[in-house]
């Protein structure tokens, strides 16, 4: 007798179910997408207890007449895709025909729906999939659909379901996603009765980026256009200062579908290399527009991934164009000033009896995510200044980086040394700089902390141009700065009109090392010499024979490696640009980065980390004092570099307190 038997409808139905519906953001998924291929232009979500009791979906979309309505509610049932050709090229959200017919096997559904204009429609109630009820109703066009008690019927799918707190957050993830997706379209999210999401559907995808991360982030924001005769991408990135500690915030749209790609999320961590320290990543919002016949969207149960037919291609324009626009732009990131709370504030007046409390006008609304004044403008003419009595402004000559009622003292700026000391030219040679007027008030508060001076040789072979630098290509737009102090021997002052500047000067001396490393890098062989006393490498016997098989890997970085009986190897000549005195330590951390990978290494890659040690180890150190002579050398080779904002680990090189914002930190404007 056979054992293989046909299953009831319902069980297969809750099996079915279980492929689409997984948890309440499922349903919200599903039903919303539907909303949007139905061609609305309004989409509201209310949610209760995450989802789990109550689930509603209003759109004003085309909705069904009364047959469409109950054939909807079968399995495999869709208006979407008619014939198998149809699978390859898919413009909708949806079109597997699974969603109704699954929500229903494990929920109570309510559908009100009308396609007519003179409010005429119809409603349907299900229960597990059975039909309860069907009846005339008056409706508006579009379709309202109401799940209640998910799961109830299928208890041990129920006993797995997360918090509250963790469903609606998928459910307010997937929302956020979808209008970043389709800004032309209002959303709206709300749960227990709190607004959670509502945009306008103006079609400005930078407004949309404001409802969902703040008004903050979307100011750091910069649009991004390319095209060729395969793609077109639009949308914003955001600047290295809003960078993420998970890849949340990257946002990949594909024909309106936002998608997940680990080979266009690798191309936007690739277009941000050395602008973000590790383990962060970047925000940004891409639209990727293509022939649908590029993209199989077929491949994913929940259809969230792809697969393309010109994957290396697109990789390409994705990473070329988002490191041409970032490249574009002035990555000095803003210290802003915190607005103070009012409980401070009157602390503050009762300490300081001076203090005008009269003049201190109500604070202003607090943006989202900084603390900034909604309403402050940096124009000009709507700035308030304090003034003394006799109408100058009552500036001081110190520093100070904190807000007026700090008792801590602040890092202290070194004296400058004298104007007559010139700066460095390029072949050496010192030229008299003149010193800015506005910088001679400027002094250190106390006695500076010991510093150690550079060698008078090194001060000159620090700075040297970098050989074989390309500077052909367009430069990003670097402030003109001058130098006027040190503070903790780590960070120079500079300033021009638009306010002060801090550098690390590890940080910049490191990039101009970095880039003038890994050109010279590119032709490692030429600059390879032989040295006097051959240093021996030694390794355990499985590195040995990984590293043996390498050693055509060495060579094409300029290092000639031998092999010397056992697991030891001998160098018999490396790049005469090594930082002297530390060949051994740089070889072996190139050696211990071949061991690690496990594939076929990657020239390229090698090249950039020799480049990475070799500057680290060449650049100045935090704790050294600088003449003005070499902070204005140390500046001008700086800003001819292609990526001055920020250190080859991606640190950022130079923070910026505008002029405004250190009129805030004094209370000269309010």
């Amino acid at each position: 007798m056979g054992i293989i038997r046909v299953l009831d409808s319902h069980v297969a139905d809750r099996i079915a179910a279980g492929e689409v519906v997984e948890r309440p953001a499922s349903v919200v998924k599903e039903l919303v997408e539907n909303a949007v291929d139905a061609g609305a232009s309004q989409v509201d979500v209310t949610a209760e207890d995450g989802g789990l009791s109550f689930l509603r979906v209003t759109d004003n979309g085309c909705g069904m007449d009364r047959d469409d309505l109950r054939l909807a509610f079968f399995r495999h049932a869709t208006s979407k895709i008619r014939t198998g050709k149809d699978l390859f090229h898919i413009r909708t959200l949806g079109f597997r025909g699974e969603a109704l017919a699954s929500i229903a096997a494990v929920s109570r559904v309510t559908c009100v729906t009308s396609d007519r204009e003179d409010g005429l429609g119809w409603r349907i109630v299900l229960e597990g999939g059975n039909e309860q009820s069907f009846a005339e109703k008056a409706a508006p066009r579009g379709t309202d659909f109401t799940v209640r008690d998910l799961f109830y019927n299928t208890p041990a799918r129920l006993k797995y379901m997360k918090t509250v707190q963790t469903e609606m957050s998928h459910i307010s993830d997937f929302m956020y996603r979808l209008a970043l997706s389709r800004p032309d379209i209002a959303f709206s999210l709300t749960h227990n009765g709190n607004a959670l999401l509502r945009t306008a559907g103006s079609g400005d995808l930078l407004q949309v980026i404001a409802a969902v991360y703040g008004r903050e982030s979307a100011r750091q924001m910069v649009r991004v256009e390319a095209e060729d005769p395969d793609y077109t991408l639009s949308g914003w990135i955001g600047k290295p200062e809003l960078s993420r500690s998970g890849r949340q915030a990257m946002t990949v749209v594909v024909n309106g579908r936002y998608i997940r790609h680990f080979g266009l999320s690798k191309a936007i961590q690739e277009a941000y290399h050395t602008l973000l320290p590790i383990h962060r990543y970047p925000m940004v919002v891409l639209h990727l527009t293509m022939d649908p016949s590029l993209v199989d969207v077929n491949v994913h149960p929940a259809k969230l991934e792809v697969r393309f037919s010109k994957e290396q291609e697109l990789y390409r324009f994705v990473v070329t164009n988002l490191r041409n626009a970032l490249r574009e732009l002035t990555l000095i990131p803003e210290q802003r000033a915190k607005q103070q709370p009012v409980v401070r504030e009157r602390i503050v007046q009762e300490r300081m009896p001076l203090y005008d409390a009269g003049r201190m006008p109500a604070p202003a609304p607090a943006d989202r995510e900084s603390g900034t004044p909604a309403g402050r403008r940096d124009d000009q003419a709507e700035r308030r200044t304090e003034h003394d009595e006799n109408g100058t402004d009552s500036g001081a000559g110190h520093m100070n980086g904190r807000v007026p009622e700090s008792p801590t003292p602040v890092a202290r700026v070194r004296e400058s040394a004298s104007p007559e000391r010139g700066r460095l030219s390029e072949g050496g040679t010192a030229r008299p700089v003149p010193r800015p007027a506005s910088a001679a008030g400027l002094r250190g508060s106390g006695t500076p902390a010991p510093q150690h001076r550079l060698p008078a040789d090194r001060a000159v072979r620090l700075y040297e141009p970098p050989e074989g630098h390309d500077t052909t290509g367009a430069a990003p737009v670097f402030p003109e700065l001058h130098p006027i102090g040190q503070a903790h021997g780590t960070y120079i002052v500079a300033q021009n009109e638009e306010g002060l500047y801090l550098i690390d000067q590890h940080a910049a001396h490191e990039r101009i090392n970095y880039e003038r490393f890994l050109a010279l890098f590119g032709n490692p062989a030429g600059a390879s010499q032989e040295l006097l006393v051959p240093l021996t490498l030694d390794f355990t016997p499985a590195e040995a024979k990984l590293i043996e098989r390498r050693l055509g890997v060495f060579a094409q970085a300029g290092v000639m490696l031998e092999p010397f009986g056992g697991s030891s190897f001998i160098v018999r000549s490396c790049p005469h640009w090594f930082p002297k005195g530390e060949e051994r330590e740089i070889i072996m951390e190139m050696a211990e980065w071949m061991l690690s990978e496990q594939e076929t290494i990657d020239i390229a890659k090698l090249r950039e980390k020799s480049a990475i040690l070799c500057a680290c180890r060449r650049s100045t150190k935090a704790n050294e004092s600088l003449s003005v002579a070499e902070m204005e050398s140390l500046i001008s080779r700086l800003s001819q570099c292609a990526s001055p904002f920020t250190c080859p680990h991606g640190r950022p090189i130079i923070v910026r307190f505008t002029k405004y914002e250190l009129e805030k930190m004094f209370k000269r404007v309010m």
